[in-house]
């Protein structure tokens, strides 16, 4: 059904398309006394240009969006410094994490296939969860426009687990007609067939993107595959007003061939999970897998009552129906999810040198729904007939902003206040006794000092407060072992992660060719969370330290060669944390252990990325590059006795483009091998792996060396 609907869609959208429309690209640049080449921004919730943002932010190369391989979100967010994007088994299912923030999204109750402590925003509208969980169901970044990543603390914008924002835009750049077509082979049984059609609408456009994609898996039990559409529509009712609907459905389906020991991982890193000793029954025996197919309808709109006032708009509804084998049952999810926003900007040119811009929005999200647990069947790996959990989980996010700028000259400094609240409401049809709810609320302000060098260059400094409140897997089980409370749905151990961001800056051009971006921060954190035995349940951290640097550049020759870098550096830190035996048996209560001074599981001391790549002078489309990639050490648990090894990969790539008829049809040819020399490395790590039964399985092996190559299509009326 839902391929139908998406081929009804694109349908509709080759039937409008004609050659000879042009649209004229919107103004959006701010009122400016510089004169220079200027990159706007709108992940901070208005159109903004880079260099007059106190905060880390950097846009995805388009180089990156060309060769990416598009089955996982981990391969656009290379070049992007302080992100760490690491691939579990090779397909959609990835860990990502912005300075730390999004590093405990690993391990038996984590949700595979999902992100935590990071937002993640499609066309405007939120993938993220309520409770701050993100499932990558619906991102396509096989044909992105853009993609944007706020690396900061952007919680007074965005809210809830806003640790950094990554926005990803599927809207067409180009507003004239054309239709891409597009299949990619490769290893492991790699096939994707994509198609994207844009055409002119009146003084707007329509574009319809589907992508069918498959792959076999390399490791046993690693298999998946994913079907994406969007339909989208721009209309520009008058010159002030711009109306965006987007219709995005798919289907995604991956197993899960689990962690391996390191005697595994060494023996045969290729391997499922089948050791019993830990996981009864295996993920092999148990058929470890998830099927999502979601559904979303939604719209944004943009105003401006003069050239001073406006604002912004969004609004969404979803449903969702999830069903897994997992943890030795299945479960069936039926879920609603809706929501919107609503940011009036206002501004004033209070002098020639002096001038004033204010923010003012709200935010709302509300999912809710049935989960149905059954036993697994053993012979089937499928539903049993015993139902054993009939249970509702809802959850709703509630925030309200504001944020004041004033720009004197070269100087703006920035000044904002948020108040958020999430709140849990469970309810147990078996045991009605287990019935709850729990609201996490929190005032979060933010300061920033920018001061522009002259054109192209600016420093900044900010300062951010966080929060984010546990993600309802991590809130039940209810009670830690041994726990003597009263039955009840929420955790008792934990409570909202809040933390304060210091952060200082500087970017901007030298000459046209060279573009820089360079951080430092300090993060402080308390009551951080932390699975404990491979997430038997979790437990709050009392106070940790982050201290890291970045820089990302890219250098550009008139010969057509480009130098791309990026690189971090971060020390970690648990300054209070202790662990008490009781949590695993009340006859241990009272023996603790102390974990401070000891770093942060799950987050890499250090991370690099270099690209070189060659672009053929007077060949369009005609270019080569090689691309390596770092990794250092770390550790998978908080006591620090289990080491995740650190590697480098490289990748090449090259690609050309033949006109087969001038101005109207074209074909590219793009190959890439990633891993070229074969390494085997450690690609993530489950945190805090259970060590208390014997048996200590913690490692996602990386892809070995694979290649594919994708030719692309493309007629322009």
């Amino acid at each position: 059904m839902l391929q139908i609907v998406l081929s009804t869609l694109l349908s509709v959208t080759l039937v409008t398309m004609h050659a000879h429309a042009r649209l004229q690209s919107p103004d959006t640049t701010r009122i400016s006394t510089y004169q220079s080449r200027e990159v706007v921004v709108s992940a901070i919730r208005d159109e903004e240009n880079l260099l007059e943002i106190p905060l880390a932010v950097t846009v995805v190369p388009r180089m990156v969006l060309q060769t990416q391989r598009g089955h996982g979100i981990d391969g656009v967010l290379t070049l992007v410094p302080g992100v760490i994007g690491q691939s579990r088994s090779g397909g959609t299912d990835a860990r990502i994490q912005i300075r730390g923030f999004g590093a405990r999204g690993a391990g038996q109750r984590s949700n595979a296939g999902t992100s935590r402590g990071i937002r993640f925003y499609t066309d405007g509208i939120p993938e993220t969860e309520p409770d701050g969980r993100t499932s990558f169901d619906l991102i396509n970044t096989f044909h992105a426009s853009s993609i944007e990543v706020i690396r900061s603390n952007a919680s007074t914008l965005w809210g809830n687990a806003s640790g950094g924002i990554v926005s990803v835009s599927t809207v067409p750049k180009e507003q004239s007609a054309f239709i891409d077509v597009g299949t990619t082979v490769g290893s492991f049984g790699l096939l994707r067939q994509s198609l994207l059609a844009n055409s002119p609408l009146g003084n707007g456009q329509i574009y319809a993107s589907i992508t069918n994609t498959a792959f076999d898996g390399w490791r046993e039990q690693s298999r998946g595959s994913q079907v994406l559409g969007t339909l989208g529509v721009v209309t520009r009712p008058s010159e002030s007003t711009t109306v965006k609907l987007f219709v995005t459905g798919g289907r995604n389906q991956f197993h899960i061939p689990g962690p391996l020991t390191r005697d595994q991982f060494l023996s045969d890193p290729q391997q499922a999970q089948r050791d019993t000793l830990v996981y009864k029954p295996s993920f092999v025996q148990r058929d470890e897998r998830r099927d999502n197919a979601l559904i979303r309808i939604g719209t944004t709109i943009e105003h401006e009552f003069s050239s001073s006032v406006g604002l912004s708009a969004m609004g969404f509804v979803q449903t969702k129906k999830l069903a897994r084998s997992e943890r030795n049952t299945w479960r069936d999810f039926d879920r609603y999810h809706v929501g919107g926003n609503a940011v009036l900007h206002a501004s004033q040119q209070l002098s020639s040198s002096m001038y004033n811009k204010i923010l003012v929005g709200t935010d709302l999200q509300v999912q809710d729904g049935s989960i149905l647990f059954y036993n697994l069947d053993p012979t089937t790996a499928g539903r049993g007939t015993t139902l054993r959990q009939n249970k509702r989980e809802g959850a709703s996010n509630v925030g309200a902003f504001v944020q004041d700028e004033v720009m004197l000259g070269a100087l703006s400094i920035v000044a904002g206040l948020r108040y958020d609240a999430v709140q849990y409401a469970n309810q147990d049809f078996i045991d009605p006794a287990a019935d709850t709810s729990v609201t996490f609320s929190r005032l979060i302000p933010k300061l920033g000092v920018n001061y522009r060098i002259g054109s192209d260059v600016s420093v900044y400094a900010s300062l951010g407060g966080g929060i984010e409140v546990p993600a309802g897997n991590e809130t039940d089980p209810p009670a830690f072992i041994g726990a003597t409370v009263p039955t009840r749905a929420i955790n008792p151990l934990l409570s909202p992660i809040i933390s304060t961001t210091y952060e200082l800056g500087v970017k901007g051009n030298i000459s046209s060719n060279v573009v820089f971006d360079a951080a430092a921060y300090m993060i402080d954190i308390t009551n951080d969370i932390a699975p404990y035995n491979s997430g038997a349940f979790f437990t709050t951290v009392g106070a940790s330290r982050r201290i890291g640097a970045e820089l990302g550049a890219t250098i550009q020759a008139a010969t057509g060669l480009t130098v791309a870098l990026s690189g971090s550096l971060m020390s970690t830190t648990f300054l209070d944390y202790t662990i008490d035996s009781g949590y695993i048996s009340q006859q241990l209560s009272g023996r603790t252990i102390s974990y401070a001074g000891n770093e942060q599981s799950g987050i890499p001391r250090a991370s690099a990325t270099v690209r070189l790549r060659y672009d053929v002078p007077e060949h369009d489309g005609w270019f080569a590059e090689i691309e390596s990639r770092t990794l250092s050490s770390y550790y998978a648990d908080d006591a620090n006795t289990i080491v995740v090894d650190g590697w480098t990969v490289l990748s090449a790539a090259a690609g050309i483009r033949i006109g087969v008829l001038p101005q109207h049809l074209s074909i590219d040819i793009i190959g890439r091998a990633d891993n070229v020399f074969n390494a085997s490395y450690m690609a993530s790590a489950w945190i805090n792996p259970d060590v208390t039964r014997g048996g200590v399985p913690f490692i996602e092996p990386g892809l070995p060396r694979n290649v594919f190559a994708t030719v692309n299509l493309r007629y322009t009326p």
